[in-house]
């Protein structure tokens, strides 16, 4: 078979698990409810980002050829994860003088000092979690809200943290703006400002944790939160460059933790993230 051909079949048959599975995800009580988007053949998903939302072709095309790249190179995997990254627009969670960057696979400054995420990270670290409908997520560095918007397509509750105000608030009035344009899943995201270091302890545990900030070492308060067989991933080293990690805990009938620590990239890799901020 060519290898044009080849590709064609493995996204038709991606594309297919996608729709049973986001069917599914629309029908579980606990959870948000998620339409399928038309990820099989690019001129059908640009049509109907266009009837959903009035999206301009050239967004939503570049959003889909993006995802696709994703997909072959392994960074982005699991029918939902693929689905919550084809419904995330990008481009509303960057500057307006940033749009036309939105879907290039790199990091773009938001201000304050921070940094959106490139695509491919965010892919990886969402596919990582697997997270299920119903789940608790917990994410400290809210940042312009991007990697939150995807989580929210997983589940109703998504807990995320920043630590600076004027950043905080912005975001905040980008959910309150797109969930009154049709994004309705944004409206459920419950935000917090302040020292994600200490976790958001009144809505523990949580099944999955994501860090979005380097950090030497895993804070034992986001550990003590997270829920048994729950998993976090964080970036772990010094500023300069870190492994992003994925942590799980476990806990044995007698009541005895312990954490399994796994190299996401398997030392092929390394990642960089802005360093950890703690309240002075």
């Amino acid at each position: 078979m060519p290898a044009g051909w080849r590709l064609r079949a493995v996204l038709f048959l991606l594309c297919a698990g996608m729709a049973a599975a986001s069917t599914a995800l629309g029908q579980q009580a606990d959870g948000p409810a998620v339409p399928t988007p038309a990820a099989g053949d690019r001129e059908t998903f640009v049509a109907e980002m266009a009837s959903r939302h009035g999206e301009g072709a050239g967004t939503a095309g570049a959003r889909f050829d993006l995802m696709q790249r994703l997909v072959r190179q392994g960074q982005l995997y699991g029918d939902r994860a693929v689905a919550a990254m084809l419904l995330t627009p990008r481009h509303d969670f960057v500057p307006p003088g940033s749009r036309g960057d939105a879907y290039r696979d790199s990091p773009l400054p938001i201000g304050f000092g921070q940094t959106i995420s490139a695509p491919h990270m965010v892919a990886r670290m969402t596919s990582v979690l697997a997270v299920q409908p119903g789940q608790r997520v917990l994410e400290i560095g809210t940042g312009s809200g991007y990697q939150a918007a995807v989580l929210a397509h997983f589940t109703d509750q998504v807990y995320s943290i920043e630590i600076v105000p004027p950043l905080a608030a912005r975001t905040a009035d980008a959910f309150a703006r797109m969930a009154a344009a049709g994004y309705g899943a944004y409206a459920g995201i419950r935000l917090a400002t302040g020292d994600g270091y200490d976790g958001w302890p009144e809505h523990a545990p949580y099944d999955r944790i994501i860090v979005t900030a380097a950090i030497d070492h895993i804070p034992p308060p986001l550990l003590q939160q997270l829920a048994p067989d729950g998993i976090m991933v964080i970036p772990v080293g010094p500023p300069t460059v870190q492994i992003l990690l994925e942590v799980r805990k476990r806990v044995a009938a007698d009541g005895t933790v312990s954490v399994q620590r796994r190299d996401v990239y398997e030392g092929m890799g390394q990642v960089r993230f802005v360093p950890f901020t703690r309240a002075q």
